[in-house]
């Protein structure tokens, strides 16, 4: 179940997007019931929301969220709306331990690919570039391993209108079958990156 603050963010928000961001959706129908990673291209660290607004009030979106944010009281407000921490440029198991967990036991859990946003400040410190957590993590966790695109958060000044695609299932049977992890979910990220790019092509 969404926390409260989760749940008050929803209710104090849905007008907005809604109605000032004109948040569109499509593609709610390949969202499956139970557990599974939801992974997307990254245009803002705003992007969390409007793709879990249309989800809203049903799921709660898990998303990992860098350890650079976690600073009092930063860190109360991340862990209430569903976040957990993950320290980039290195492997963090604990961070995919939890992620896997989170996944079994029926959350949606948020992943982002490329790692960071496609476009910042002049000095990016971090590249944007296909990462094969979000599949590895699918894997692990034995869930579907859900494609979504998205529009709209980098233009937030200028109200420009939010835009959000989910796609079927990125099929790994074939994958999982093989029992080498590290080259399926190598394999897995290609199909979902083609994905991604596929439904940004609808928005």
């Amino acid at each position: 179940m969404p926390s409260p603050f989760y749940t008050l963010v929803g209710v104090m928000s849905w007008p907005v997007a809604k109605l000032l961001f004109r948040l569109r959706a499509h593609g709610q129908e390949h969202l499956p019931k139970g557990g599974y990673v939801l992974a997307a291209n990254h245009a803002s660290n705003f992007d969390p929301w409007p793709l879990g607004m249309p989800l809203w009030p049903h799921r709660w979106l898990r998303f990992m969220a860098k350890s650079e944010l976690y600073w009092w009281p930063a860190t109360l407000v991340l862990n209430a709306a569903g976040a957990f921490k993950v320290r980039r440029g290195r492997a963090d198991v604990e961070a995919i331990e939890t992620a896997v967990r989170l996944a079994r036991e029926g959350n949606v859990v948020v992943m982002f690919p490329e790692g960071t946003r496609r476009v910042k400040g002049l000095v990016k410190k971090h590249q944007a570039r296909p990462r094969s957590g979000a599949a590895r993590i699918a894997l692990m966790a034995d869930v579907p391993l859900i494609p979504a695109a998205l529009s709209g958060t980098d233009r937030l000044l200028t109200f420009g209108p939010l835009r959000v695609a989910y796609g079927p299932p990125v099929e790994m049977d074939d994958l999982r079958a093989t029992g080498d992890h590290r080259q399926a979910s190598h394999e897995a990220t290609e199909r979902l990156m083609a994905r991604i790019a596929e439904l940004e092509e609808t928005l």
